[in-house]
């Protein structure tokens, strides 16, 4: 039994993006055993689709270990990154996001309709997701223009400041209560986002940023890539009482594969038990109920548990589930129909 699966999180226009081969659509379209997703992989793997993030890396620094290794930025924020250099890195994946859906790989959706009918004609279904705003000018021109071009969800901060909030630096045994809250453009940028049918990933915000999202918008407050503060006691990971508000606001969280996200002692090693990412969607549907839990891998993006490897070890996961208990209804609501019931009432 093949369950079809929704990703909340995804790395794999960076690699793309990053990767010294100029045969960049091939290496997606025709797939191959480098990086954690490309079509083939995807498609034995039932991914119906997910969030395909646009994280802008500074242009001199190599992009992969900035995605794949946070522990790199040794507890501090990495310094802002100017607005050409993220408009070029972010255009740069948009094309090639783009450039596949004309080569028929994927299909990208602007609205749970358009979801729906991509996974019924068996067609990855993309969402267009920059992580960090700073390709956005302050005039929210380049936000017009994204929208218009496809965009529907939109983490505010990678784990660094920007003109709009603050991100939590990566540091384990922290709380995400580190630095100010949203300035007054991102303020704005909320309500822009709510009015236009934007999802706002809290993932990578800190918790006065959260709080402000919290206060001002009306959408279910959703975390697309996050873990369980309680059991890995990192920055990244959500506490008590952002569950809490995010449960009460109606949001869903997405688990997140990466190992230092996932472990009490919150070291990026491969020995990374499947059962401790149980141990986590256990505490996720304690603390927000059923409709609440989904996937965010974080593919491409971080290092994975051994057992998982790749997008093809999803179905694992999955099948770990159903062997703790898990009714298949259930799993497949945490697979696939949260991620599109949130999506229904954020992007329409």
């Amino acid at each position: 039994m093949t369950i079809p699966f929704f990703d909340g999180h995804n790395d794999t226009l960076l690699r793309l993006l990053d990767h010294v081969r100029e045969d960049k659509l091939d290496m997606f379209i025709k797939g191959g055993q480098e990086g954690h997703i490309d079509l083939p992989r995807a498609q034995s793997a039932g991914m119906a689709g997910g969030f395909f993030a646009m994280f802008p890396p500074p242009l001199k620094a190599h992009i992969a270990q900035i995605a794949a290794a946070p522990d790199h930025a040794k507890g501090e924020l990495p310094p802002q990154l100017d607005l050409a250099d993220a408009q070029q890195s972010t255009f740069g994946m948009a094309a090639l996001l783009f450039q596949l859906e004309r080569a028929g790989a994927l299909k990208v959706c602007r609205t749970v309709a358009d979801l729906r009918a991509a996974i019924a004609q068996e067609k990855l279904a993309a969402i267009f997701h920059i992580e960090g705003a700073e390709a956005i000018d302050t005039n929210f021109r380049a936000f017009e223009v994204l929208h218009g071009a496809g965009l529907r969800s939109i983490g505010i901060t990678w784990s660094r400041a920007n003109a709009f909030g603050t991100g939590v630096p990566f540091r384990h045994n922290a709380d995400p209560d580190i630095g100010p809250g949203l300035s007054d453009a991102g303020k704005e940028l909320v309500r822009l986002c709510d009015q236009r049918g934007v999802l706002i990933d809290l993932s990578h915000l800190n918790a006065a940023g959260f709080r402000d999202v919290a206060a001002i918008s009306s959408k279910p407050l959703v975390a697309t890539h996050s873990n369980v503060h309680a059991i890995s006691p990192c920055t990244r990971n959500l506490t008590d009482w952002q569950l809490a508000a995010i449960r009460e606001s109606g949001g869903v969280v997405g688990l997140n594969f990466a190992t230092g996200f996932l472990r009490p002692d919150g070291r990026f090693l491969a020995d990374t038990p499947i059962d401790l990412m149980v141990r986590h969607i256990d505490a996720l549907v304690e603390a927000l109920g059923e409709d609440g839990v989904a996937l965010g891998s974080d593919f491409d993006g971080a290092m994975m548990p051994a057992e998982i490897g790749d997008i093809t070890g999803v179905p694992k996961l999955l099948q770990a589930l159903l062997d703790k208990g898990y009714g298949e209804q259930l799993v497949r609501k945490i697979a696939l129909e949260n991620w599109l019931d949130v999506l229904k009432r954020t992007i329409g």
